[in-house]
């Protein structure tokens, strides 16, 4: 049965391609991928001549994503691939899977290497739970806006940037979340592969002075919230009691004082109505 066959490719060493993942490029009837000349760089490796090549990147994803869904649906195997890695994830994929699953077609994957595996693996930090977000916006505005989303994300984060860029990024990342360990992976499995491991301030200083080239992978420590130590409802009516007095609205008090105890807002409002602060208190 005709299907579609998402294949990983190696992220720099051409040898780290799966015997299965060569096995199934030879035995394809066309191979869609993001840039011919790299891919014929790997065919040639193994020795392999496609029957047929294609080019599907993000300029003609659209409509080519129809065309190789018409090839499957008419008998052929395609086999997809990206430049480097598993196709869809930062990379062109998603919309021809998509329009697959929609026909009923047949989807298969043939796992390979991973940036954000590898990266996260020799980083040093954490890497029980982790979180993948691709690359970060490229306006700076944009950008500074997604890292507050993330600031208190505890879960290890995962990040693409490139060369020209990372500087930028890097400082936004020190201003939004402080000076976290993190790890700057590039190059990841070829000659010049390369980790920097420090604070995400350290990183700065590190980029400006010694600019890194190539594919980059940022690996940084997830939110680890000082105040989770338990607060008695003693400590959290007092904090609320002082802000109060000192003029602050009382909503924004429970929930300044629920955000730096890491509790939720009611937790604050009991612990007033049983120091009885009652006179006047709603929850809202």
């Amino acid at each position: 049965m005709s299907k579609l066959i998402l294949c990983g490719t190696p992220i720099g060493n051409l040898e780290d391609l799966s015997p299965r993942a060569a096995r199934a490029l030879a035995e394809a009837d066309v191979i869609a991928c993001e840039d011919t000349r790299r891919a014929r760089k790997l065919l040639s490796h193994c020795g392999i001549r496609a029957n047929s090549l294609v080019v599907y990147n993000e300029g003609n994803e659209r409509r080519k994503a129809q065309e190789l869904l018409a090839a499957i649906k008419g008998g052929k195997n395609v086999v997809l691939i990206s430049d480097a890695g598993m196709p869809g994830l930062s990379d062109p994929g998603y919309r021809l899977v998509k329009a697959c699953t929609d026909e009923g077609v047949t989807v298969e994957a043939v796992p390979g290497p991973s940036a954000v595996i590898t990266a996260v693996a020799i980083s040093g930090l954490a890497p029980g739970r982790f979180v993948f977000e691709g690359f970060l916006p490229k306006k700076a505005g944009e950008r500074r806006r997604r890292i507050a989303e993330l600031k208190d994300e505890r879960r290890t984060l995962v990040v693409f940037e490139s060369p020209h860029r990372i500087e930028e990024s890097l400082t936004d990342l020190y201003e939004g979340l402080g000076p976290r360990p993190a790890a700057l992976a590039r190059e990841l499995t070829k000659l010049h592969e390369e980790v920097r491991r420090g604070t995400l301030e350290e990183l700065v200083t590190s980029v400006v002075t010694d600019p890194p080239r190539g594919e980059i992978t940022l690996v940084i420590e997830g939110a680890i919230h000082e105040h989770a130590r338990e607060v008695s409802a003693e400590e959290l009516a007092s904090q609320a009691r002082s802000l109060m007095d000192g003029g602050l609205d009382r909503k924004e008090a429970l929930a300044r004082v629920a955000r730096d105890a890491g509790v939720r807002k009611r937790a604050v409002f009991d612990a007033l109505l049983e120091g009885g602060a009652q006179d006047g208190l709603t929850e809202n």
